[in-house]
């Protein structure tokens, strides 16, 4: 658990300080004054300054920020304020932390393709392939192999039926078998972070629609690595089509929002993300490398999304004073801002809530 929450702040870290870089060093570009760069949210347990910065590490590790000269709307007449700046480059500096989280995830894949990455096998990869595996991705809630104790990410190696062992080199060999021995006992042979593990369990005969005798789904994997000019083109390719799903992903899961008034089940918070992060890092470096470059483009995405106090919110206001030819009042707008910092605190709250209540 200690190593989980090391490598969990870790990843928090890195994630945040890429996002908050990017908005720093554009407006330092800009030649604007960086008042702030800030690690968690106050209060401040931690600061040093260097040149005009203050350089802060604070309680409530959930984020960071980058405090900039103006960003309140005051001093226009100050040059290197950010409200004296035109709309273009204040822009520019609100979407370049999504930018960067883009690129730490694309970098991030670029890298996983050439050392190895694990994917779903086929005829166009098997031969690329290292570890070739059955393993389990997804488990039914309540079901045989959930009760059992067999986890997400498990491999199964082999079935033992009385003093017979079989092993299970393809989906279909280990579908057949089951099929035959349905309501009697067998035991799972389960390769777990490089620990052989044996279970008991009982495949039913009359699974509900979808769910299976086990109430499993399975896929052949295996650690795929390229190239690293093939590898640069895989990483740039799929940065985009994952970000796409994302894009799609945060569509549905907003429109139930709305329509259902309810936070979907699919979305998870830091202890959700915890949770995510233990599985991956049992599972080896290149599924916690595959986490964490999904995560950065998930954060991309989120914080695109045109709501107060978000990047998207900043950007939004930028569209309405471009539009009206004019700034909009700053009070109102800072206003608008620190009440959407905090319904999303509040969101954050009660789906950290949710995922505590999973755990039990």
């Amino acid at each position: 658990m200690l190593l989980t929450i090391i490598i969990f702040i870790a990843i928090l870290g890195v994630l945040v300080l890429t996002h908050e870089w990017g908005h720093f060093i554009v407006a330092r570009r800009a030649g604007l004054i960086v008042e702030e760069f800030g690690f968690g949210f106050p209060p401040r347990l931690f600061s040093f300054k260097k040149g005009e910065t203050l350089y802060s590490i604070n309680l409530l590790l959930l984020g960071g920020f980058v405090k900039i000269l103006g960003e309140d709307g005051s001093g226009v007449d100050n040059p290197r304020s950010f409200a004296s700046k035109s709309i273009s480059v204040r822009s520019l500096i609100t979407a370049a932390g999504v930018a960067m989280n883009f690129i730490l995830g694309t970098i991030l894949l670029i890298i996983g393709f050439y050392i190895g990455l694990p994917q779903a096998i086929d005829k166009e990869n098997e031969t690329l392939a290292k570890n070739i595996q059955i393993q389990i991705v997804l488990i039914v809630p309540n079901s045989p192999a959930d009760a059992a104790g067999i986890n997400f990410g498990d491999a199964v190696k082999y079935l033992k039926i009385g003093n017979k062992i079989i092993n299970i080199s393809e989906i279909t060999i280990l579908q057949n078998t089951v099929n035959k021995y349905l309501g009697k006992n067998i035991i799972l042979g389960i390769e777990r972070a490089g620990t052989l593990l044996e279970f008991k369990i009982v495949p039913r005969k009359d699974p509900p629609q979808g769910e299976g005798a086990l109430g499993i789904a399975l896929a052949k994997t295996g650690v795929v690595s390229y190239p690293w000019r093939q590898s640069l083109w895989l990483g740039v390719k799929s940065s985009f089509i994952v970000t796409w799903e994302i894009i799609k992903g945060f569509a549905g899961l907003l429109k139930n929002l709305v329509v259902a008034g309810e936070v979907p089940s699919e979305i998870s918070g830091p202890v959700g993300i915890a949770v995510l992060t233990k599985q991956a890092t049992s599972l080896g470096f290149t599924y916690l490398l595959n986490l964490v470059a999904l995560i950065s483009f998930n954060l991309a995405v989120l914080n695109l999304v045109p709501f107060p106090a978000l990047d998207g919110g900043r950007l939004l206001f930028f569209g309405i004073e471009k539009i009206k030819g004019s700034k909009v009042n700053p009070k109102i707008e800072n206003a608008v801002h620190a009440i959407g910092l905090f319904l999303l605190l509040t969101l954050v709250i009660l789906i950290t809530y949710r995922d505590i209540l999973k755990l039990r």
